[in-house]
């Protein structure tokens, strides 16, 4: 009796060890928080490098709830040279955006290891050394940028994207999307850096200060670039091209100057028909047009008036109004081919 049951405890032996080595491989969920906050710790702007390895262990091998959250952006090296998708720009502003979150709950990191702030990890993965994990979320274009909650089973079915919007206004709308949707405030605005370092500061302070003396005696004696009316009639061209082109327009709306065509990539499209979007280049040329006609103008009533041959005032206000009638009619033209509005001339019934 006893012989038979030196088998069977035996293999209950076996069994339990294996159980407690498996057990001892998997990691807990703190030890999977441990290890998150050390790859934070090696990232400058605290965003977590990510691969197929990485989003095994963190997400799909993790089994839900895990006590922390993960906001991740997709990002794919061969398409960051595309101007319309601004990959580059936008990592930035999600940089920005860890940088900040990191430096606005540092004190509840130290303070408080249950609390939740502290448990969304900021996260990239790039598309040429993950493509599986692309394939896990069903990501298929870009930008494009995703919330897995704490709760979330399905990569592709419970994961929050986010929506061209919160990509607008850069780290400003995704930390909205965070507060939103993850129910996280930021606790702070977004710690941009400034324009001039320290260094540079004090540097132009010095040499403002060593060049006073002779910038104040050339001020008092009219020498100086402000004093040229040529500078001055530069900028108010400037200005009035930078208003009739829609220049404000673009860098609102972050317009690229022109967009590849699909049917052919080595051919590029300036001119997009339909009212629902202008490029940059439109804004130009038509910019440019609007030029043209206030040039002909400003010379035919300030340099034209001035001259003293009758005929060539005649010649040079002929050229003119060909030149106004010209940029006039491209203008119309190509208000009605992006429109589909049609502009047409109506006599007075009198003249009829």
């Amino acid at each position: 009796m006893a012989a038979s049951q030196m088998p069977m405890a035996t293999s209950l032996l076996i069994l339990l060890l294996v159980m407690l080595g498996g057990a001892a491989s998997s990691p807990s969920g703190e030890d999977l928080v441990a290890e998150l906050e050390t790859l934070r710790s090696q990232s400058q702007s605290g965003v977590i490098h990510l691969d197929d390895r990485l989003v095994s262990r963190f997400l799909t091998s993790a089994a839900a709830p895990r006590p922390y959250s993960l906001l991740i952006f997709f990002d794919a090296a061969q398409l960051r040279s595309k101007p319309e998708l601004h990959l580059p720009h936008l990592h930035s502003e999600f940089a920005l955006l860890s940088t900040s979150f990191a430096a606005h709950h540092r004190k509840d990191d130290a303070s408080s290891s249950s609390s939740s702030t502290h448990r969304l990890f900021f996260c990239d993965v790039e598309f040429g050394e993950s493509q599986h994990s692309f394939g896990l979320f069903g990501v298929s274009s870009l930008p494009h940028a995703r919330l897995v909650p704490a709760s979330a089973r399905s990569l592709r079915d419970d994961s929050i994207p986010m929506d061209q919007s919160d990509f607008s206004r850069g780290a400003e709308s995704m930390a909205d999307f965070v507060e939103a949707k993850a129910k996280i405030p930021l606790g702070g605005p977004i710690l941009r850096p400034p324009p001039i370092s320290p260094r540079q500061a004090l540097f132009l302070l010095a040499a403002l200060l060593i060049s006073a003396p002779f910038l104040i005696r050339r001020v008092l004696a009219g020498d100086t670039l402000i004093h040229d009316r040529r500078l001055w009639m530069a900028l108010a061209l400037f200005v009035y091209f930078f208003g009739v082109s829609g220049t404000m327009h673009n860098i609102i709306r972050n317009m690229p100057m022109f967009l590849p065509d699909r049917s052919n990539p080595d051919r590029l499209i300036f001119f997009f028909q339909g009212s629902g979007m202008q490029l940059g280049a439109e804004g130009f040329a038509v910019g440019f047009l609007y030029m043209v006609v206030g040039l002909v103008l400003a010379f035919a009533t300030h340099a034209l008036a001035g001259w003293k041959s009758v005929s060539a005032q005649r010649g040079f206000m002929l050229v003119g109004m060909l030149v106004a009638y010209w940029a006039v009619s491209k203008v119309i033209y190509l208000d009605n081919w992006k429109t589909g509005y049609s502009i047409h001339a109506f006599w007075p019934n009198s003249w009829r």
